[in-house]
This record gives C-alpha cells, structure tokens and sequence, in this order.
C-alpha cells in the first residue's frame, strides 16, 4: 500500500483507542488548511488511509489528535485541565512512493510516536 495511515493505542489500558477524532491539515503557520477528518474503530484505526491516490503528495503536514474527550470517558480520575488534550504530531512527506505510518502510543500523561511501516 502507498500512502498515509495511523492508528492510536491506549497504553494505559492496553487497548486500541475507538472514536477519537484526527484532523490532518497541511501547510504551517497562516498556512495550515484542513484536509479531513476521521474517527478511529474499534482497532483504532481509520477505515481508509488518510492521504492516497493524488491526494498522496509531498509536504508538511500535522495530524491533530483529539484525545481529551477519549480520556476522560475512559479515566474517571483524571485533572482539570487534563495534561495532555490535543495531541500535535508535525512530520514531512518527502517519498510518495512509499508507505507512511503514524502510530500513537498514548496515556493521558505521555505520547510516542514513529515512522512505521
């Protein structure tokens, strides 16, 4: 497959996270235009591939993922504000000839994150 996905797992719980929604924009600053957006199933994945076809350019682009209201639906005793809300992943397209992979490991007080395959 070419193109552009993602998932997110909840390692706080060791599960997929389902129904989170993620922005992908393109362009930075002033620049910055959205693209799509997506809600993540029961695998917490997308049910296409965010960026493919001619849509599969190179760029700079951010994923926005939108883990505050998944947070607090899956852990009653989190603070307010909680520590991390929206989760900002900036990255480059440089070959669009190959496979992007975006995963999210995530808890609601750590992330990380990798090119994978």
């Amino acid at each position: 497959m070419i193109g552009l996905t993602t998932h997110i797992l909840d390692t706080s719980l060791g599960t997929p996270a389902a129904g989170v929604s993620i922005q992908l924009f393109t362009g930075q600053g002033a620049q910055r235009v959205l693209i799509s957006t997506h809600i993540t199933n029961a695998d917490g994945r997308c049910d296409a591939p965010l960026l493919s076809g001619e849509t599969f350019t190179k760029g700079v682009y951010e994923l926005v993922f939108e883990m505050g209201r998944y947070f607090r639906q899956h852990n009653a005793d989190l603070p307010d504000p909680l520590f991390l809300d929206q989760i900002v992943i900036r990255f480059g397209l440089s070959d669009t000839q190959t496979h992007y992979h975006i995963p999210l490991l995530v808890s609601p007080f750590g992330y990380s994150t990798y090119r994978g395959s």
